[in-house]
C-alpha cells in the first residue's frame, strides 16, 4: 500500500455519499508498499480502506479481483469485500482515480514471524488453493516469467549495476536459466502471487486476513507457494534463512493443499523464479519511484541474496527434507 494521489477529507466525505457508511470520522493515509493509494478511512458506523488504483492495476482487472474476492469469500477464507454503494455498485472514481471502498478487517501484520504463524500462513494458502479449484476466471501474470528479462531491459544495465556492480550480468545469466527450466505442463489456478507477512493479517497466531490481491493471476500453485516461502523465511535483508519458519509454513499448506510429485520437483526452480521476479520489481521501482511519492522503497539486494541462497542445491534439498 502507499500514496500517491493525495486526498482531503472534503473529498472523501463526497465519496462517502454513495455509500450507507456512515459519515467520515477520520482518515490516514497508509505508506506501506508501492502499488496504490490506500487510505484508512473511519466513519460514524464503521472502519473501510479506500483505496485508488494508480498507473500499475489496469482498470480492466478489477472486475476479476472483485469476483475472486467473492468466490474466496462465499467458500470461507479470511479475505476482505469490496463494499457496494446504495446501487449495489462498487466501482467509482475519486480525484481522476478508480476507486473502490473495502472492508476492515482486524488483525496486524508481523515484522518477525514465529514457526506457528508462518504455519497458520501455510494453511491459509492451502486452504486459499482448494477453494479456488473452482474459480474459472483467469488473469494472464503479466509479471511472470515471460516479463522477467523486458523488466530488466526496463531497469537499464546501468541501473541494475547502479545498485550493485554486476547485477544487470547476474540477472541475464538468471533469465537464461528460468526460461529454460520453467515448468510447461502443471495445472494452473488462480493465485494471490504477492503474500507478504504485510498482505497477512494476524492476531496472535492465527491468521484473521489475507489481503492486496492486486497481483492475483493464473498461474502453477507452486510459484506462489515459493513466494510466499521467500517472503516469510528469511529475515528483512534476505541474510538469515530461518529453518523453523520454513518447516512451519510447508507443514501448514501440505495440511490442506499438499505439493503433487511434479510440483515438488518443480519447486526450487519456482523458489528461484519468485526471487527474480521481487528482485527485478524492487529493481524497477528503486530506480523509478517518484522521491514525492509517500512510499516506502524496498532494497532489491535483499532478494538477491535470497536468489543465491536457493540456486545453492544443497539448501533446496534440506528445505524439501
Amino acid at each position: 500500500m502507499a500514496v500517491y494521489t493525495h486526498l482531503g477529507p472534503e473529498q472523501v466525505s463526497e465519496f462517502l455519499l454513495l455509500y450507507d457508511a456512515g459519515e467520515l470520522i477520520s482518515l490516514k493515509g497508509i505508506a506501506e508498499g508501492v502499488e496504490n493509494s490506500n487510505y484508512f478511512v473511519e466513519t460514524t458506523k464503521s472502519r473501510f480502506i479506500l483505496t485508488l488504483y494508480e498507473n500499475r492495476v489496469d482498470p480492466a482487472d478489477l472486475p476479476f479481483f472483485y469476483a475472486l474476492l467473492k468466490h474466496l469469500h462465499d467458500a470461507g477464507c479470511k479475505v476482505p469485500r469490496f463494499i457496494v454503494d446504495r446501487t449495489g455498485k462498487w466501482l467509482h472514481a475519486i480525484a481522476g482515480r478508480p476507486a473502490c471502498l473495502i472492508e476492515f478487517l482486524h488483525g496486524v501484520s508481523v515484522t518477525q514471524p514465529n514457526a506457528a504463524q508462518a504455519e497458520a500462513t501455510g494453511a491459509a494458502l492451502g486452504q486459499m488453493h482448494a477453494a479456488l479449484a473452482d474459480f474459472h476466471p483467469t488473469r494472464p501474470n503479466s509479471l511472470g516469467v515471460d516479463a522477467w528479462r523486458a523488466l530488466a531491459s526496463q531497469c537499464t544495465s546501468s541501473g541494475l549495476n547502479g545498485i550493485s556492480p554486476g547485477l544487470s550480468e547476474r540477472i541475464g545469466t538468471e533469465c537464461d536459466y528460468l526460461e529454460s527450466h520453467w515448468p510447461k505442463s502443471l495445472p494452473v489456478g488462480a493465485i494471490h502471487a504477492d503474500l507478504f507477512p504485510d498482505n497477512v493479517l494476524m492476531l496472535g497466531d492465527q491468521v484473521t486476513g489475507l489481503i492486496d490481491f492486486y497481483f492475483a493471476c493464473t498461474d502453477f500453485c507452486g510459484y506462489d507457494l515459493a513466494v510466499t516461502h521467500s517472503a516469510w523465511c528469511f529475515n528483512p535483508e534476505g541474510s538469515i534463512f530461518h529453518p523453523d519458519l520454513s518447516d512451519g509454513l510447508l507443514t501448514g499448506y501440505n495440511r490442506h493443499f499438499a505439493m503433487d510429485v511434479p510440483t515438488r520437483d518443480a519447486l526450487s526452480v519456482f523458489l528461484r523464479g519468485a526471487c527474480l521476479r521481487f528482485l527485478l520489481t524492487r529493481c524497477y521501482d528503486w530506480i523509478n519511484t517518484p522521491a514525492n511519492a509517500m512510499v516506502t522503497r524496498k532494497d532489491p539486494l535483499a532478494y538477491l541474496r535470497r536468489l543465491d541462497f536457493y540456486s545453492d542445491k544443497n539448501n533446496i534439498s534440506a528445505i524439501l527434507g
